[in-house]
Protein backbone atom coordinates (compact mmCIF):
# COMPACT_ATOMS: atom_id res chain seq x y z
CA UNK A 1 0.00 0.00 0.00
CA UNK A 2 1.58 3.67 -1.03
CA UNK A 3 0.96 6.38 1.59
CA UNK A 4 2.03 9.91 1.40
CA UNK A 5 4.63 10.62 4.10
CA UNK A 6 2.42 13.45 5.50
CA UNK A 7 -0.42 10.64 6.38
CA UNK A 8 -0.30 10.76 10.24
CA UNK A 9 0.77 7.57 12.21
CA UNK A 10 -2.55 7.33 13.72
CA UNK A 11 -4.11 6.80 10.30
CA UNK A 12 -1.44 4.66 9.13
CA UNK A 13 -2.41 2.15 11.72
CA UNK A 14 -6.09 2.50 10.77
CA UNK A 15 -5.46 2.27 7.00
CA UNK A 16 -3.38 -0.77 7.23
CA UNK A 17 -6.20 -2.60 8.13
CA UNK A 18 -7.27 -2.16 4.46
CA UNK A 19 -6.96 -4.89 2.84
CA UNK A 20 -5.26 -4.87 -1.10
CA UNK A 21 -7.88 -6.47 -3.60
CA UNK A 22 -6.00 -9.72 -4.61
CA UNK A 23 -5.76 -10.95 -1.26
CA UNK A 24 -9.84 -10.73 -0.72
CA UNK A 25 -9.55 -13.31 -3.57
CA UNK A 26 -12.37 -16.52 -1.95
CA UNK A 27 -11.35 -19.62 -3.29
CA UNK A 28 -12.74 -22.14 -1.70
CA UNK A 29 -9.83 -24.78 -1.01
CA UNK A 30 -11.37 -28.01 0.01
CA UNK A 31 -9.06 -30.12 0.86
CA UNK A 32 -6.92 -31.03 4.26
CA UNK A 33 -3.43 -29.59 3.19
CA UNK A 34 -1.67 -28.78 -0.10
CA UNK A 35 0.15 -31.49 0.33
CA UNK A 36 0.15 -34.41 -1.86
CA UNK A 37 -2.06 -37.36 -0.25
CA UNK A 38 0.31 -40.08 -0.90
CA UNK A 39 1.74 -42.37 2.11
CA UNK A 40 4.28 -43.97 0.22
CA UNK A 41 5.96 -40.84 0.55
CA UNK A 42 5.06 -39.35 3.68
CA UNK A 43 1.99 -38.41 6.56
CA UNK A 44 2.76 -34.40 5.92
CA UNK A 45 -0.78 -34.55 4.61
CA UNK A 46 -2.18 -36.18 7.55
CA UNK A 47 -0.42 -34.38 9.96
CA UNK A 48 -2.00 -31.20 8.62
CA UNK A 49 -5.36 -33.06 7.84
CA UNK A 50 -5.62 -34.44 11.76
CA UNK A 51 -3.75 -31.18 13.61
CA UNK A 52 -4.37 -28.04 11.33
CA UNK A 53 -1.80 -26.21 9.48
CA UNK A 54 -0.16 -24.50 12.16
CA UNK A 55 -0.13 -27.17 15.06
CA UNK A 56 1.26 -29.90 12.71
CA UNK A 57 4.76 -27.71 12.44
CA UNK A 58 4.48 -27.33 16.63
CA UNK A 59 4.96 -31.41 16.43
CA UNK A 60 7.63 -31.04 13.83
CA UNK A 61 9.78 -29.66 16.18
CA UNK A 62 9.11 -32.56 19.20
CA UNK A 63 10.93 -36.07 19.43
CA UNK A 64 9.04 -39.07 19.18
CA UNK A 65 8.29 -39.69 22.65
CA UNK A 66 7.05 -36.05 23.00
CA UNK A 67 4.65 -36.69 19.92
CA UNK A 68 3.45 -39.92 21.33
CA UNK A 69 2.62 -38.17 24.81
CA UNK A 70 0.98 -35.17 23.21
CA UNK A 71 -1.41 -37.92 21.14
CA UNK A 72 -2.19 -39.65 23.92
CA UNK A 73 -3.75 -36.51 25.23
CA UNK A 74 -5.37 -36.03 22.32
CA UNK A 75 -6.87 -39.08 21.86
CA UNK A 76 -8.61 -38.56 24.98
CA UNK A 77 -10.18 -35.62 23.87
CA UNK A 78 -11.21 -36.97 20.55
CA UNK A 79 -13.40 -39.53 22.38
CA UNK A 80 -16.04 -37.98 23.65
CA UNK A 81 -18.25 -40.74 25.10
CA UNK A 82 -15.44 -41.73 26.71
CA UNK A 83 -15.99 -45.79 26.18
CA UNK A 84 -12.13 -46.49 25.01
CA UNK A 85 -12.79 -46.17 20.85
CA UNK A 86 -12.37 -43.50 18.36
CA UNK A 87 -15.51 -43.82 15.74
CA UNK A 88 -15.59 -42.74 12.77
CA UNK A 89 -18.17 -39.71 13.91
CA UNK A 90 -15.81 -38.76 16.86
CA UNK A 91 -12.63 -38.92 14.16
CA UNK A 92 -14.61 -36.56 11.69
CA UNK A 93 -16.09 -34.29 14.01
CA UNK A 94 -11.92 -33.58 14.93
CA UNK A 95 -10.85 -33.03 11.90
CA UNK A 96 -13.56 -30.83 10.83
CA UNK A 97 -12.65 -29.15 13.94
CA UNK A 98 -9.41 -28.95 13.57
CA UNK A 99 -9.56 -27.45 9.93
CA UNK A 100 -11.59 -24.78 11.19
CA UNK A 101 -9.32 -23.79 13.89
CA UNK A 102 -7.96 -21.18 11.51
CA UNK A 103 -10.78 -19.69 10.45
CA UNK A 104 -11.97 -18.73 14.67
CA UNK A 105 -8.61 -17.90 15.29
CA UNK A 106 -8.46 -15.38 12.35
CA UNK A 107 -11.91 -13.74 13.00
CA UNK A 108 -10.56 -13.24 16.84
CA UNK A 109 -7.49 -11.11 15.33
CA UNK A 110 -9.56 -9.20 13.52
CA UNK A 111 -12.48 -8.74 16.55
CA UNK A 112 -10.71 -6.36 18.42
CA UNK A 113 -9.81 -4.16 15.49
CA UNK A 114 -13.11 -3.40 14.46
CA UNK A 115 -15.28 -4.07 17.70
CA UNK A 116 -14.65 -0.31 18.73
CA UNK A 117 -16.96 0.19 20.96
CA UNK A 118 -16.45 -3.65 22.67
CA UNK A 119 -20.42 -4.18 22.05
CA UNK A 120 -19.54 -7.82 20.83
CA UNK A 121 -21.49 -6.69 17.31
CA UNK A 122 -18.84 -5.14 14.60
CA UNK A 123 -21.72 -2.52 12.58
CA UNK A 124 -21.48 -1.54 8.95
CA UNK A 125 -19.85 1.66 9.91
CA UNK A 126 -17.87 0.53 12.65
CA UNK A 127 -15.99 -1.59 9.60
CA UNK A 128 -15.98 0.80 7.22
CA UNK A 129 -14.75 3.59 9.72
CA UNK A 130 -11.99 1.88 11.04
CA UNK A 131 -10.58 0.30 7.29
CA UNK A 132 -10.80 3.44 4.76
CA UNK A 133 -12.00 6.63 6.98
CA UNK A 134 -9.38 8.36 7.02
CA UNK A 135 -9.03 8.07 3.09
CA UNK A 136 -13.33 8.50 2.86
CA UNK A 137 -12.50 11.97 4.69
CA UNK A 138 -10.27 12.58 1.73
CA UNK A 139 -12.62 10.98 -1.03
CA UNK A 140 -9.45 8.42 -2.02
CA UNK A 141 -7.09 11.63 -3.13
CA UNK A 142 -4.30 10.48 -0.47
CA UNK A 143 -3.84 7.28 -2.13
CA UNK A 144 -2.28 6.16 -5.91
CA UNK A 145 -4.72 4.10 -7.22
CA UNK A 146 -7.62 5.50 -5.97
CA UNK A 147 -10.17 3.37 -8.35
CA UNK A 148 -8.88 0.26 -6.61
CA UNK A 149 -9.81 1.46 -3.04
CA UNK A 150 -13.17 3.02 -4.19
CA UNK A 151 -13.72 -0.65 -5.69
CA UNK A 152 -12.73 -2.43 -2.70
CA UNK A 153 -15.39 -0.36 -0.31
CA UNK A 154 -18.32 -1.26 -3.25
CA UNK A 155 -16.95 -4.48 -2.70
CA UNK A 156 -16.49 -5.14 0.83
CA UNK A 157 -20.11 -3.05 1.43
CA UNK A 158 -22.16 -5.76 -1.05
CA UNK A 159 -20.10 -8.86 1.35
CA UNK A 160 -21.32 -7.09 4.66
CA UNK A 161 -24.52 -6.79 3.37
CA UNK A 162 -25.21 -10.39 2.34
CA UNK A 163 -23.34 -11.73 5.73
CA UNK A 164 -25.42 -9.72 7.95
CA UNK A 165 -28.28 -12.22 7.28
CA UNK A 166 -31.25 -10.34 9.84
CA UNK A 167 -30.33 -6.74 7.63
CA UNK A 168 -29.80 -4.45 10.58
CA UNK A 169 -25.94 -3.33 9.56
CA UNK A 170 -24.68 -5.28 12.58
CA UNK A 171 -22.52 -8.22 12.14
CA UNK A 172 -22.66 -10.60 14.64
CA UNK A 173 -19.50 -12.63 15.70
CA UNK A 174 -20.85 -15.79 13.18
CA UNK A 175 -22.25 -13.20 10.45
CA UNK A 176 -18.71 -11.13 10.77
CA UNK A 177 -16.78 -15.00 10.08
CA UNK A 178 -19.03 -14.99 6.97
CA UNK A 179 -17.92 -11.97 6.01
CA UNK A 180 -13.87 -12.66 6.25
CA UNK A 181 -14.79 -16.26 5.24
CA UNK A 182 -17.19 -16.38 2.93
CA UNK A 183 -16.58 -19.46 1.01
CA UNK A 184 -17.17 -21.68 4.40
CA UNK A 185 -20.75 -20.41 4.04
CA UNK A 186 -23.36 -21.84 1.94
CA UNK A 187 -25.65 -18.22 1.95
CA UNK A 188 -22.29 -16.79 0.84
CA UNK A 189 -21.78 -18.64 -2.44
CA UNK A 190 -23.11 -15.91 -4.68
CA UNK A 191 -20.74 -13.67 -3.36
CA UNK A 192 -18.01 -15.83 -3.67
CA UNK A 193 -18.82 -16.54 -7.45
CA UNK A 194 -19.38 -13.07 -8.02
CA UNK A 195 -16.08 -11.69 -6.83
CA UNK A 196 -13.97 -14.27 -8.49
CA UNK A 197 -15.45 -13.45 -12.12
CA UNK A 198 -14.70 -9.63 -11.26
CA UNK A 199 -11.17 -10.52 -10.54
CA UNK A 200 -10.27 -12.90 -13.74
CA UNK A 201 -12.69 -11.62 -16.54
CA UNK A 202 -9.97 -8.74 -17.68
CA UNK A 203 -12.18 -7.38 -20.28
CA UNK A 204 -15.45 -7.30 -18.05
CA UNK A 205 -18.13 -9.03 -20.58
CA UNK A 206 -18.79 -11.44 -17.13
CA UNK A 207 -17.55 -14.44 -18.28
CA UNK A 208 -13.72 -16.59 -17.88
CA UNK A 209 -12.40 -17.06 -21.34
CA UNK A 210 -9.24 -19.64 -21.50
CA UNK A 211 -6.57 -16.41 -21.20
CA UNK A 212 -7.93 -14.71 -18.34
CA UNK A 213 -8.22 -18.33 -16.97
CA UNK A 214 -4.41 -18.98 -17.83
CA UNK A 215 -3.39 -15.22 -16.79
CA UNK A 216 -4.37 -14.84 -13.70
CA UNK A 217 -1.93 -17.69 -12.60
CA UNK A 218 0.89 -17.41 -14.81
CA UNK A 219 2.10 -14.27 -16.51
CA UNK A 220 5.49 -15.67 -19.02
CA UNK A 221 8.47 -13.37 -18.93
CA UNK A 222 10.10 -11.91 -22.16
CA UNK A 223 10.42 -15.09 -24.19
CA UNK A 224 9.37 -17.44 -21.06
CA UNK A 225 7.54 -20.86 -22.50
CA UNK A 226 4.75 -21.75 -20.93
CA UNK A 227 5.93 -24.25 -18.39
CA UNK A 228 3.97 -28.12 -18.45
CA UNK A 229 1.49 -27.20 -15.81
CA UNK A 230 0.21 -24.42 -17.45
CA UNK A 231 -0.52 -26.89 -20.37
CA UNK A 232 -2.21 -29.08 -17.91
CA UNK A 233 -4.51 -25.95 -16.97
CA UNK A 234 -5.05 -25.35 -20.06
CA UNK A 235 -6.20 -28.78 -20.61
CA UNK A 236 -8.32 -28.92 -17.18
CA UNK A 237 -10.14 -25.53 -18.69
CA UNK A 238 -10.92 -27.41 -21.66
CA UNK A 239 -11.98 -30.46 -20.09
CA UNK A 240 -13.02 -29.75 -16.70
CA UNK A 241 -13.94 -26.18 -15.91
CA UNK A 242 -15.65 -25.44 -19.23
CA UNK A 243 -18.77 -27.74 -19.07
CA UNK A 244 -21.29 -26.39 -21.79
CA UNK A 245 -17.94 -26.28 -24.01
CA UNK A 246 -18.88 -22.85 -25.04
CA UNK A 247 -15.51 -21.77 -24.73
CA UNK A 248 -16.12 -19.91 -21.49
CA UNK A 249 -16.36 -19.83 -17.66
CA UNK A 250 -19.91 -18.44 -16.52
CA UNK A 251 -21.15 -17.85 -13.04
CA UNK A 252 -22.64 -21.70 -12.59
CA UNK A 253 -19.07 -23.29 -13.76
CA UNK A 254 -17.13 -20.71 -12.14
CA UNK A 255 -18.91 -22.09 -9.23
CA UNK A 256 -18.11 -25.56 -9.98
CA UNK A 257 -14.70 -24.72 -10.00
CA UNK A 258 -13.98 -22.25 -6.34
CA UNK A 259 -16.98 -24.11 -4.86
CA UNK A 260 -17.01 -27.71 -5.45
CA UNK A 261 -19.02 -28.82 -2.65
CA UNK A 262 -19.42 -32.73 -3.37
CA UNK A 263 -16.55 -34.06 -1.27
CA UNK A 264 -16.08 -34.00 2.51
CA UNK A 265 -12.33 -34.51 2.55
CA UNK A 266 -12.33 -34.45 6.32
CA UNK A 267 -15.01 -37.74 5.94
CA UNK A 268 -12.73 -38.95 3.94
CA UNK A 269 -9.64 -38.43 5.66
CA UNK A 270 -11.41 -39.91 9.38
CA UNK A 271 -11.64 -43.46 6.72
CA UNK A 272 -8.11 -43.27 5.51
CA UNK A 273 -7.37 -43.41 9.12
CA UNK A 274 -8.94 -45.52 10.82
CA UNK A 275 -8.58 -48.29 7.95
CA UNK A 276 -4.37 -48.21 8.24
CA UNK A 277 -5.03 -48.28 11.88
CA UNK A 278 -7.72 -50.38 12.79
CA UNK A 279 -5.50 -53.80 12.83
CA UNK A 280 -9.05 -55.80 13.89
CA UNK A 281 -10.64 -54.25 11.75
CA UNK A 282 -14.19 -53.57 13.89
CA UNK A 283 -14.74 -50.52 12.44
CA UNK A 284 -12.77 -47.64 15.61
CA UNK A 285 -9.38 -47.28 16.78
CA UNK A 286 -8.20 -47.68 20.52
CA UNK A 287 -5.47 -45.33 21.51
CA UNK A 288 -3.47 -48.74 21.79
CA UNK A 289 -3.91 -48.72 17.68
CA UNK A 290 -3.56 -45.05 17.00
CA UNK A 291 -0.38 -45.07 19.45
CA UNK A 292 1.32 -47.82 17.34
CA UNK A 293 0.61 -45.76 14.21
CA UNK A 294 1.44 -42.54 15.72
CA UNK A 295 3.70 -41.08 12.82
CA UNK A 296 1.07 -41.51 10.75
CA UNK A 297 -1.57 -38.94 13.10
CA UNK A 298 1.40 -36.66 14.48
CA UNK A 299 4.96 -35.43 13.56
CA UNK A 300 8.32 -35.15 14.52
CA UNK A 301 12.09 -34.63 13.81
CA UNK A 302 12.54 -38.08 13.26
CA UNK A 303 9.74 -38.71 11.31
CA UNK A 304 10.23 -35.55 9.16
CA UNK A 305 13.64 -36.23 8.89
CA UNK A 306 12.62 -40.01 7.29
CA UNK A 307 10.27 -38.54 4.74
CA UNK A 308 12.88 -35.39 3.75
CA UNK A 309 15.62 -38.53 2.92
CA UNK A 310 12.36 -40.27 0.95
CA UNK A 311 12.05 -37.03 -0.90
CA UNK A 312 15.62 -36.92 -1.56
CA UNK A 313 16.01 -40.50 -2.44
CA UNK A 314 12.89 -40.13 -5.07
CA UNK A 315 14.96 -36.68 -6.14
CA UNK A 316 17.62 -38.76 -7.45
Amino acid sequence: MLLKSIVPLCFLAAAVLAVPAQEKRVHHHGDLSERPHDDAHGFQYDHEAFLGKEEAKTFDQLTPDESKDKLAKIVERIDKDRDGYVSHAELHSWIRHRQRRYIQENVDKHWKDYDKDQDGKIAWDEYKNTTYGYYLGEEFDDVDDKATYKSMLTRDERRFRTADRDGDRIATREEFTAFLHPEEYDYMRDVVVQETVEDIDKNGDGKINIDEYIGDMFTPEDGESEPDWVHTERKHFSEFRDTNKDGYMDAAEVANWVLPGEVDHADNEAKHLIHETDTDKDQKITKQEILANWNMFVGSQATNYGEDLTRRHDEL
